[in-house]
C-alpha cells in the first residue's frame, strides 16, 4: 500500500518475500481499481516486487538476529566492531567505499542461493588500498639490530616512496641510526633453503638505507636472540650496491632511537569454518574463531604518531592499516589491521 501511494516502481526484496508476491500484486490492483496508483508525467506507476538472493559471506554470519546475539553476548564490541560485516565494522576497519561498490560489481545481482568466498572481498580491498595507501615501515614483533661498523650517535635521513603506485604521493624522510628494529621472523639463526632474508653471513638490503651482513647474534638465558650484530657497506647508501652486485632480501626496519611506540589491533576472520551455520547440531558460536583479535605493541616511523583516525596505510611488508575512528588519537595511536598483505587462509586451506 505504501509503495502503491508513494509511486515506488520497485519493490527489491530477498528470495524469502516471492511467496508474498501474488498478495502484493492482488494489493496493487485493487487500488488501481480505486485510483489510488500515482500518476508521474501522465504515466500511472505500478509498483512491482522483484526478489533476489541475500549476499552469503564466508567465514562470518549475515543474519541481524545473529549478529545481534553476538553483540549481546559480548563476542564482539558492538556493531562497529571491525569484525562485523556491518557497514559501521567494515569503515572502522578501513574498508574503503570503493571497495566495496567494485565487490558489489563483481558478484552482481541474482535469485541463485550462493556463498561469496570473502577473499574476493578482500581481493578488492587490497586492489584499492595499493593504489591510494601511504606505506610506512613498522615492526609489529621486533629484534633489535647493531651495525658494529656504524658510527655511534649518528644519525642520516633516508628517502622512502610514499606510495610507488603514485609517483604524486612523493617522498619522506626516515631516520637512520647505529641500531634498528627488524621483524624477529625475518630472521633465522640456521636457515631454512630459499630463506632469503637475514641470516649469519647472509647480505640483505635493509630498505632505501644499505647493504647489511649479520656477523654474530647475542641470546638470553633462554637462547632466545635479544640482538642481531654486523656490519654494513658504506658504499651501499640508498641501498644498491656500488659493484652492482644482486641482493635477494629486502628488509623493513625502523630507527630504535627514533621509533614510536603505539597499539596495533590484528584483526582476523571471526569464525574458524566457511560456514559457521552449516551444522545443524551446533551452535554457530562454536565455531568463532579466538584469535580473531590479537593486540600488539608495533614499533614504527615518528611520522605514525601523528596518524589522524580513520587515515591508511600500508605497513611495508606487513599488510594495510587504518588508524581506530574511536581510540585512536594524534599523539596516541591505534591501528586497526584491515587486510594481510597475502591471504593466508586460502593457502591454509588447501593444505
Amino acid at each position: 500500500i505504501e509503495d502503491a501511494l508513494e509511486g515506488v516502481t520497485h519493490s527489491m526484496c530477498t528470495l524469502e518475500f516471492e511467496v508474498h508476491r501474488p498478495l502484493y500484486d492482488w494489493v496493487v490492483d485493487r487500488m488501481d481499481e480505486m485510483g489510488m496508483l500515482v500518476v508521474r508525467n501522465g504515466v500511472k506507476i505500478r509498483p512491482q516486487q522483484r526478489e533476489f538472493a541475500r549476499l552469503n559471506l564466508t567465514y562470518t554470519v549475515m543474519s541481524k538476529r545473529r549478529l545481534l546475539q553476538l553483540v549481546e553476548e559480548g563476542h564482539v564490541s558492538g556493531w562497529d566492531d571491525p569484525r562485523m560485516p556491518t557497514v559501521c565494522g567494515l569503515r572502522r576497519r578501513g574498508y574503503t567505499p570503493e571497495a566495496i561498490r567494485d565487490f558489489g560489481e563483481r558478484i552482481g545481482v541474482s535469485k541463485y542461493e550462493s556463498e561469496t568466498d570473502v577473499a574476493l572481498l578482500e581481493y578488492c580491498l587490497r586492489d584499492d588500498l595499493n593504489k591510494r595507501a601511504l606505506r610506512r615501515m613498522a615492526v609489529l614483533d621486533p629484534v633489535k639490530v647493531v651495525i658494529d661498523n656504524y658510527p655511534e650517535g649518528q644519525v642520516e635521513y633516508v628517502e622512502v616512496l610514499n606510495n610507488p603506485e603514485d609517483p604524486a604521493a612523493g617522498t619522506r624522510q626516515v631516520p637512520f641510526s647505529r641500531e634498528v628494529y627488524i621483524e624477529r621472523e625475518d630472521f633465522m639463526e640456521v636457515p631454512v633453503k630459499k630463506f632469503f632474508r637475514m641470516a649469519p653471513g647472509q647480505e640483505v638490503r635493509l630498505r632505501a638505507a644499505c647493504l647489511f651482513t649479520c656477523t654474530h647474534v647475542v641470546k638470553d638465558d633462554a637462547g632466545v636472540v635479544t640482538e642481531i650484530h654486523g656490519t654494513y657497506d658504506p658504499a651501499s647508501k640508498g641501498g644498491n650496491a656500488a659493484d652492482g652486485r644482486k641482493i635477494k632480501g629486502t628488509m623493513h626496519w625502523v630507527s630504535a632511537a627514533h621509533a614510536v611506540p603505539f597499539e596495533v589491533r590484528l584483526y582476523d576472520r571471526l569464525f574458524t569454518v566457511p560456514n559457521p551455520m552449516a551444522d545443524d547440531t551446533r551452535d554457530f558460536t562454536e565455531f568463532l574463531n579466538p584469535d580473531s583479535l590479537t593486540c600488539v605493541t608495533a614499533w614504527g616511523e615518528p611520522v605514525l604518531a601523528q596518524a589522524q583516525p580513520g587515515e591508511r596505510f600500508q605497513f611495508e611488508r606487513i599488510g594495510y592499516f587504518c588508524a581506530d575512528t574511536e581510540d585512536s588519537r594524534p599523539g596516541k595511536p591505534v591501528f586497526n589491521r584491515t587486510v594481510p598483505l597475502k591471504d593466508s587462509w586460502s593457502k591454509a586451506a588447501q593444505k
